[in-house]
């Protein structure tokens, strides 16, 4: 491949010593980006300058993340005409993607690092759940109206700022579904609230902070003879149980704050992500794990604590344990001012935990490596010039065009397969729009609702499978039957699965044989209520053929076969 060429498939890489200059930024991104920022109403900046984000947690092994302002300015319309505006848009390179987290240890896969990520910033005028989601879903509209971004879960992220009045300013990054920005943002409200009703039944108790000594002490010899395993495998490897005491904190740290999560458990994140144990346990969960009423006794006389103070421990090597319950004392500290700052990560029910501190605006410089790029107005008159279809003219034409009824086509226009839609009605006539609409929407809901693995189906695989149906080969209604079956059988072909299944397509010869063995096995039926029996006849018939066939070419048939029948018995 030439030189030119990878400098246009590589972004942001730079070369090391002795090796080929730095090269410039991938220009498709970079026109990618011009692009979305145009149908944002963003103004473009004249000179794009790369900044070097630093970043610690081993997603990038460079240690920093490069980062490039693209324009400012710019807004939306969502439902009600109302403006949210952008505040910035950065071309930036991705991160490696977290394949699995363990005690101490963080897995990383690289294949995604690099990749030009383009990142938009609202502007903090969105006010509720669902008025977020709506912004949501309308710039995800927009990106995918350029046909150049990758489609499917994790694609498009959000992070998500949430902040409540006497609450805090929380980030809650990573939101991969569109469809969980309102119970994202519901939830953090929730969380702010339940924390803000702790901190104030800590202050009416006299609850201070300065009352947190922060004394680690070694209670060890209380668990000389414990049965539970956890306290155990610690004390076996010549590990310690450390405690330290939470006055008037009783009943508070058990207190959930969001489903499934209580303030224990966002202190107990604190010491697994800086100390790197498997967790504390408090006296407001006990007795559990093993640990008996009279070990919990013997902690609070150990202690010096009353039924009033709650007693975090933690066991493990004295160094982690140390490390552990001095994050612990800090974040219970934090429960009587409130709401903490910090980056959380959202996770599939809609909660979020524990990711990092919120970072300051000091840890991005300038990046020397990679030339400036001046961004000549020729280059945006271009870009301009060729902007895609807006999503409201979109869908217009899918109900003036494809004749989708006004809920299918928003359907279609928020959806992933927004352009699979595109392709397949673009490329095959012979097959209906609102076919194929309500298959990549409703077909493939139901299917996932049913927990089938639609997520493992190509979109080459789906292409095929109405291919297949525009040459008759294959019925409708075999659709959901098919689809099912590929999900899980990610290596069979659309062919291998008709053959499988028996739902290849049927001749007219055969299925007229079909049709006229039906007739003559309910001439009764006929004779009797004549026409009123087509309805009768189709069930029948459909069911003998399992989705052969498409229901329009057998209803057709069949009436005219029963028209012959009836007017033949009405001569004799």
């Amino acid at each position: 491949m030439s030189s030119r060429g990878r400098q246009q498939l590589e972004s942001f890489r730079v070369a090391g010593p002795n090796e080929e200059p730095p090269h410039l930024l991938n220009q498709l991104a970079l026109d990618t980006a011009l692009e979305i920022a145009l149908l944002l109403n963003s103004s473009p900046v004249d000179e794009i300058h790369v900044m070097r984000k630093i970043v610690i947690d081993g997603s990038n092994t460079t240690g920093f993340q490069r980062t490039a302002l693209i324009a400012l300015g710019g807004y939306i319309e969502v439902e009600g005409g109302k403006r949210v505006h952008i505040q910035s848009i950065c071309l930036e390179e991705d991160a490696a993607r977290k394949i699995s987290e363990a005690q101490g240890e963080v897995v990383y896969r690289l294949d995604r690092q690099g990749i030009p990520l383009i990142e938009i910033a609202t502007a903090p005028e969105i006010h509720n759940p669902e008025e977020a989601e709506s912004v949501a879903y309308k710039i995800g509209q927009l990106l995918r109206a350029t046909g150049k971004v990758k489609r499917g879960l994790g694609t498009i992220r959000q992070d998500v700022n949430i902040s409540i009045k006497d609450g805090a300013l929380v980030e809650a990054k990573g939101v991969q579904e569109l469809g969980l920005v309102a119970k994202v943002v519901e939830l953090e409200v929730q969380r702010q609230l339940n924390l803000l009703n702790i901190r104030d039944e800590l202050r009416k108790r006299g609850a201070k902070e300065e009352d947190i000594s922060g004394q680690l002490i070694d209670i060890s010899k209380v668990f000389i003879h414990s049965k539970s395993k956890v306290i155990r495998k610690a004390l076996d490897q010549k590990g310690v149980v450390l405690a330290t005491v939470l006055p008037k904190y009783a009943g508070l740290v058990g207190r959930e704050i969001q489903p499934g999560r209580r303030l224990g458990t966002e202190i107990s994140e604190r010491a697994i992500f800086w100390g790197g144990v498997g967790g504390i346990f408090h006296t407001d969960e006990l007795p559990a794990y093993g640990i008996t009423e009279e070990e919990i006794s013997m902690v609070r006389q150990a202690t010096h604590t009353t039924k009033d103070d709650c007693v975090m421990l933690v066991a493990d090597r004295r160094e982690k344990a140390e490390d552990a319950l001095k994050a612990a004392i800090i974040r219970a500290k934090e429960a009587v001012v409130g709401v903490p700052e910090e980056t959380r990560a959202a996770q599939p029910d809609g909660t979020t935990h524990y990711s990092r501190p919120r970072p300051g605006s000091a840890r991005m410089y300038p990046e020397t490596d990679v030339l400036v790029v001046p961004v000549a107005s020729e280059r945006i008159s271009r870009i301009r010039e060729a902007l895609p279809e807006k999503p409201e003219k979109k869908f217009e034409r899918f109900v003036k065009q494809y004749k989708l009824s006004n809920e299918l086509a928003e359907a279609m226009i928020r959806s992933y397969h927004l352009d699979l839609f595109e392709s397949i009605v673009t490329n095959m006539k012979n097959v209906s729009p609102a076919v194929v609409a309500v298959t990549l929407q409703n077909t493939w809901r139901n299917l996932k609702r049913e927990g089938v693995p639609v997520e493992n189906i190509g979109d080459d695989k789906v292409e095929q499978v109405f291919k297949e149906l525009s040459m008759g080969k294959l019925a409708k209604e075999a659709i959901p039957d098919i689809l099912a079956f590929l999900a899980k059988n990610e290596s069979a072909t659309v062919g291998q699965t008709t053959e499988k299944l028996g739902l290849q397509g049927i001749s007219t010869e055969e299925l007229g044989k079909v049709i006229e063995q039906t007739i003559k096995k309910n001439m009764p039926l006929i004779r009797d209520r004549k026409m009123e029996a087509l309805s009768a006849l189709m069930g029948d018939v459909m069911k003998q053929l399992r989705g052969r066939v498409d229901g329009k070419m057998v209803n057709e048939n069949l009436r005219r076969k029963l028209e012959e029948t009836i007017k033949s018995i009405d001569n004799h």
